[in-house]
């Protein structure tokens, strides 16, 4: 029995070792990243939390002082609820949750490494107003992972870079 399962995990090992399978690795940021400066409207908005702990993660260091750091500058970072359809009650079925950001990356003499950027992700959800509770946790979970989905995203494209 010990023999058969080791013989179905290696046979699975080999076939995804075989389809080009592989976790996907931490982006690697230009060395210019090494110190950097966040310039966030609102620092403590979940965006920014979480572009902040993906970018530690990656390898920087965020820092307050921009003496000798790289900035990375997010003008734009906006969360909009729009009213996605209505029943025919005449009262709201969905709505659309719309999460958009715009960044650039200059390096510590203001020259600019990546041109202005924008990215944007939306979700639609359901709206129930006799459970009016868990529609508004499912928002602030779907805001939630929209933040992190784009500060992933803008942390991929921070990898792509290329002197």
């Amino acid at each position: 029995m010990k023999t058969l399962r080791l013989s179905c995990s290696l046979a699975v090992l080999v076939l995804l070792a075989g389809c080009g399978f592989h976790l996907q690795a931490r982006p690697q940021l230009p060395a210019q990243m090494q110190r950097t400066v966040l310039e966030v409207q609102d620092p403590y908005s979940q965006f920014a939390r979480r572009l902040q702990t993906h970018l530690e993660q990656s390898g920087a260091n965020v820092v307050t002082s921009a003496e000798g750091a790289a900035v990375l500058e997010v003008p734009l970072n906006t969360v909009r609820k729009e009213i996605q359809s209505i029943g025919d009650n005449a009262r709201v079925r969905e709505f659309l949750v719309r999460h958009t950001v715009q960044f650039r990356l200059l390096d510590s003499d203001g020259t600019e490494l990546i041109p202005m950027q924008t990215f944007e992700q939306s979700r639609i959800y359901s709206f129930n107003e006799q459970d009016i509770l868990a529609a508004e946790r499912e928002d602030e979970f779907l805001r939630n992972d929209l933040a992190d989905s784009l500060a992933r995203m803008v942390v991929r494209r921070l990898g792509t870079y290329e002197n």
